[in-house]
């Protein structure tokens, strides 16, 4: 527990832009923002904004902190992958490929909200199978739970070097009896959270996306900036955030149903804590990332319905099935 603690921790640093030596800084050393949008101006901008624009006007007033100057930016709708020189492989390998996406399919859509969604929903279905994978892990968990929670039993009191040896090996024969594998539940998140901060990364450091909008909503704008200009429309996506982000972690939950008391109170501790971190965290996001997030969470939510009721029906067919047999 002390350690998904610290993982949520961490998250919340990093949502919240904790490190400020890629942003520019007034003379008082503060992070400079967009006062329309609320959005914290970054020195590595990967395009240029719309020429006179105030955006346009405050890069200029901040130009000698920017990584590149401006006459040296391509125009967002001319940006490349290899337009200037990388700042490292995670830009090369995630921040500048997403940014490209977006922006291409941005303008052949006519809407970079529009690419933002239809990017998120694709990445969904390319992670499906992974996604239907897990889940048949979570089945094989739930029927392995009364072994595991015997081993667990039979090794308490037991802390020498070869009863914990013992009991790893007992495990592991249980796990390949059940086919589960330990990394599969890792696999997910390991492959999602690159793409969650190169989404961000991209969406600041693009700023065209600053100056469209989509639904009435400014893609730039923070919902923070927005309820203080009086739209409160904006509460709606923090709304939003909260609903799909609760569903999907609750639809997740429940395909763990059986394991201990301890570890269902453990998981309900984890999901309040990582909604109220996550809705939090999205006061001050732009509302670019707001929309990424709410339909790739409302995907997963619906995903979840129906791969649970798929394994409940499977399930039923299993039951007829023996029923007949005995018959």
């Amino acid at each position: 527990m002390k350690n998904k603690i610290i993982v949520i921790a961490c998250l919340f640093l990093m949502l919240t832009g904790c490190g400020n030596s890629n942003y520019i800084m007034n003379k008082d050393n503060q992070i400079v923002k967009y006062d329309k949008t609320g959005q914290m101006l970054q020195k590595d901008i990967l395009c240029l904004p719309e020429k006179d624009s105030e955006l346009y006007k405050l890069y200029e007033e901040y130009g000698d902190q920017l990584r590149f100057s401006l006459k040296d930016l391509p125009t967002c709708e001319n940006f490349k992958m290899n337009s200037n020189e990388s700042g490292g492989l995670w830009e090369f390998l995630f921040v500048k490929p997403v940014a490209y996406l977006i922006l291409k399919l941005g303008y052949l859509v006519k809407n970079m909200g529009i690419s933002v969604i239809l990017i998120g929903l694709a990445i969904r279905l390319i992670v499906l199978p992974l996604s239907i994978k897990s889940s048949k892990q979570s089945q094989n968990l739930k029927k392995a739970q009364p072994e595991l929670e015997k081993i667990e039993r039979k090794y308490r009191n037991r802390t020498d070097n070869e009863s914990l040896m013992m009991k790893s090996q007992e495990m592991m024969l249980l796990y390949k009896k059940y086919k589960i594998s330990p990394v599969m539940g890792c696999l997910l998140s390991f492959i999602q959270l690159p793409i969650f901060f190169a989404f961000l990364q991209a969406i600041y450091r693009t700023p065209v996306i600053y100056e469209q909008s989509l639904f009435g909503f400014q893609l730039g704008t923070t919902p923070l900036v927005g309820m203080k200009a009086g739209n409160y429309m904006y509460l709606l996506l923090l709304i939003l955030i909260g609903v799909s982000t609760y569903f999907s972690f609750k639809q997740t939950m429940s395909q763990t149903a059986g394991q201990s008391p301890e570890m269902v109170k453990q998981m309900k501790i984890m999901l309040y804590v990582m909604l109220v971190v996550i809705v939090y965290a999205s006061i001050n996001l732009p509302t670019a990332l707001a929309f990424y997030w709410i339909t790739t969470y409302a995907f997963i939510a619906v995903q979840n319905i129906v791969l649970n009721l798929f394994n409940k029906d499977k399930k039923t067919k299993k039951k007829i099935l023996k029923a007949k047999v005995k018959e």
